[in-house]
């Protein structure tokens, strides 16, 4: 079948980042670039929709990968259950990446898994000649007035943008940036789309080349 999609775009910049490697533990270390699920979910921040599926295409570095030391008291759910009892903290050491900015490009098809849809998501389907270039349009118009479904995150939650929206004019790829070689990179926890068990994903052999990371493509989309 033909595949029918739609191209969105954004830009998102910040002082701190952090796109976690799972194979760095307790003392996580960042990728250089953000992972396939990380540019999903900064769409998805914008506009957010069970119907659709966006599919990140590409990144491009647009500001050099600088890594930095980075320490915080972590109070969350996975401290171990004396620390919980007592209320104490503790300090969580990670290696996060500073001054960053990138262009998110991907693109919208519709939700193939039609099963697992809420029903509202399912009588919107229904009602919509084109889920994907409906998607599109609305998500274009959010992002111009900086409206957002969620404030979007560069990885962590604590790492809020300091600037998303469209490309600016000053914003440069770093096209002259050497080579990246990413050997494994995490591409998706929940990789079956809405409401889907935790099924993990990798890329292999990723690399960032003049300033761009390519997602590597899988699967098929059916025509809308």
């Amino acid at each position: 079948m033909v595949r029918l999609s739609y191209p969105i775009e954004m830009e998102i910049a910040g002082n701190t980042a952090m796109w976690t490697r799972p194979d760095t533990g307790d003392c996580p270390v960042s990728y250089p670039a953000p992972t396939y699920s990380a540019a999903k979910a900064i769409f998805e921040s914008v506009l957010w929709g069970p119907d659709v599926e966006i599919i990140p295409t590409k990144v491009e570095l647009c500001a050099p990968i600088q890594y930095h030391s980075y320490c915080t008291n972590y109070g969350g759910p996975l401290r171990k259950p004396k620390l919980i009892k007592e209320g104490n903290n503790y300090q969580l050491y990670a290696t996060v990446l500073i001054d960053v900015c990138y262009k998110l490009y991907a693109e919208v098809v519709s939700n193939k898994e039609k099963s697992r849809l809420p029903e509202s998501a399912v009588q919107w389907d229904k009602k919509t000649t084109s889920p994907g270039h409906a998607y599109q349009s609305i998500f274009e118009r959010r992002l111009k007035r900086g409206q957002c479904y969620s404030i979007p995150a560069l990885g962590w939650k604590e790492f809020t943008p300091s600037y998303f929206g469209e490309f600016r004019d000053s914003t440069q790829v770093l096209s002259d940036l050497l080579p990246v070689i990413i050997p494994s990179m995490l591409r998706q926890v929940f990789s079956k789309g809405y409401a889907s068990p935790v099924s993990y994903e990798y890329d292999k052999d990723l690399i960032i080349q003049d300033g761009v990371l390519e997602y590597q493509k899988r699967g098929k989309y059916d025509a809308e």
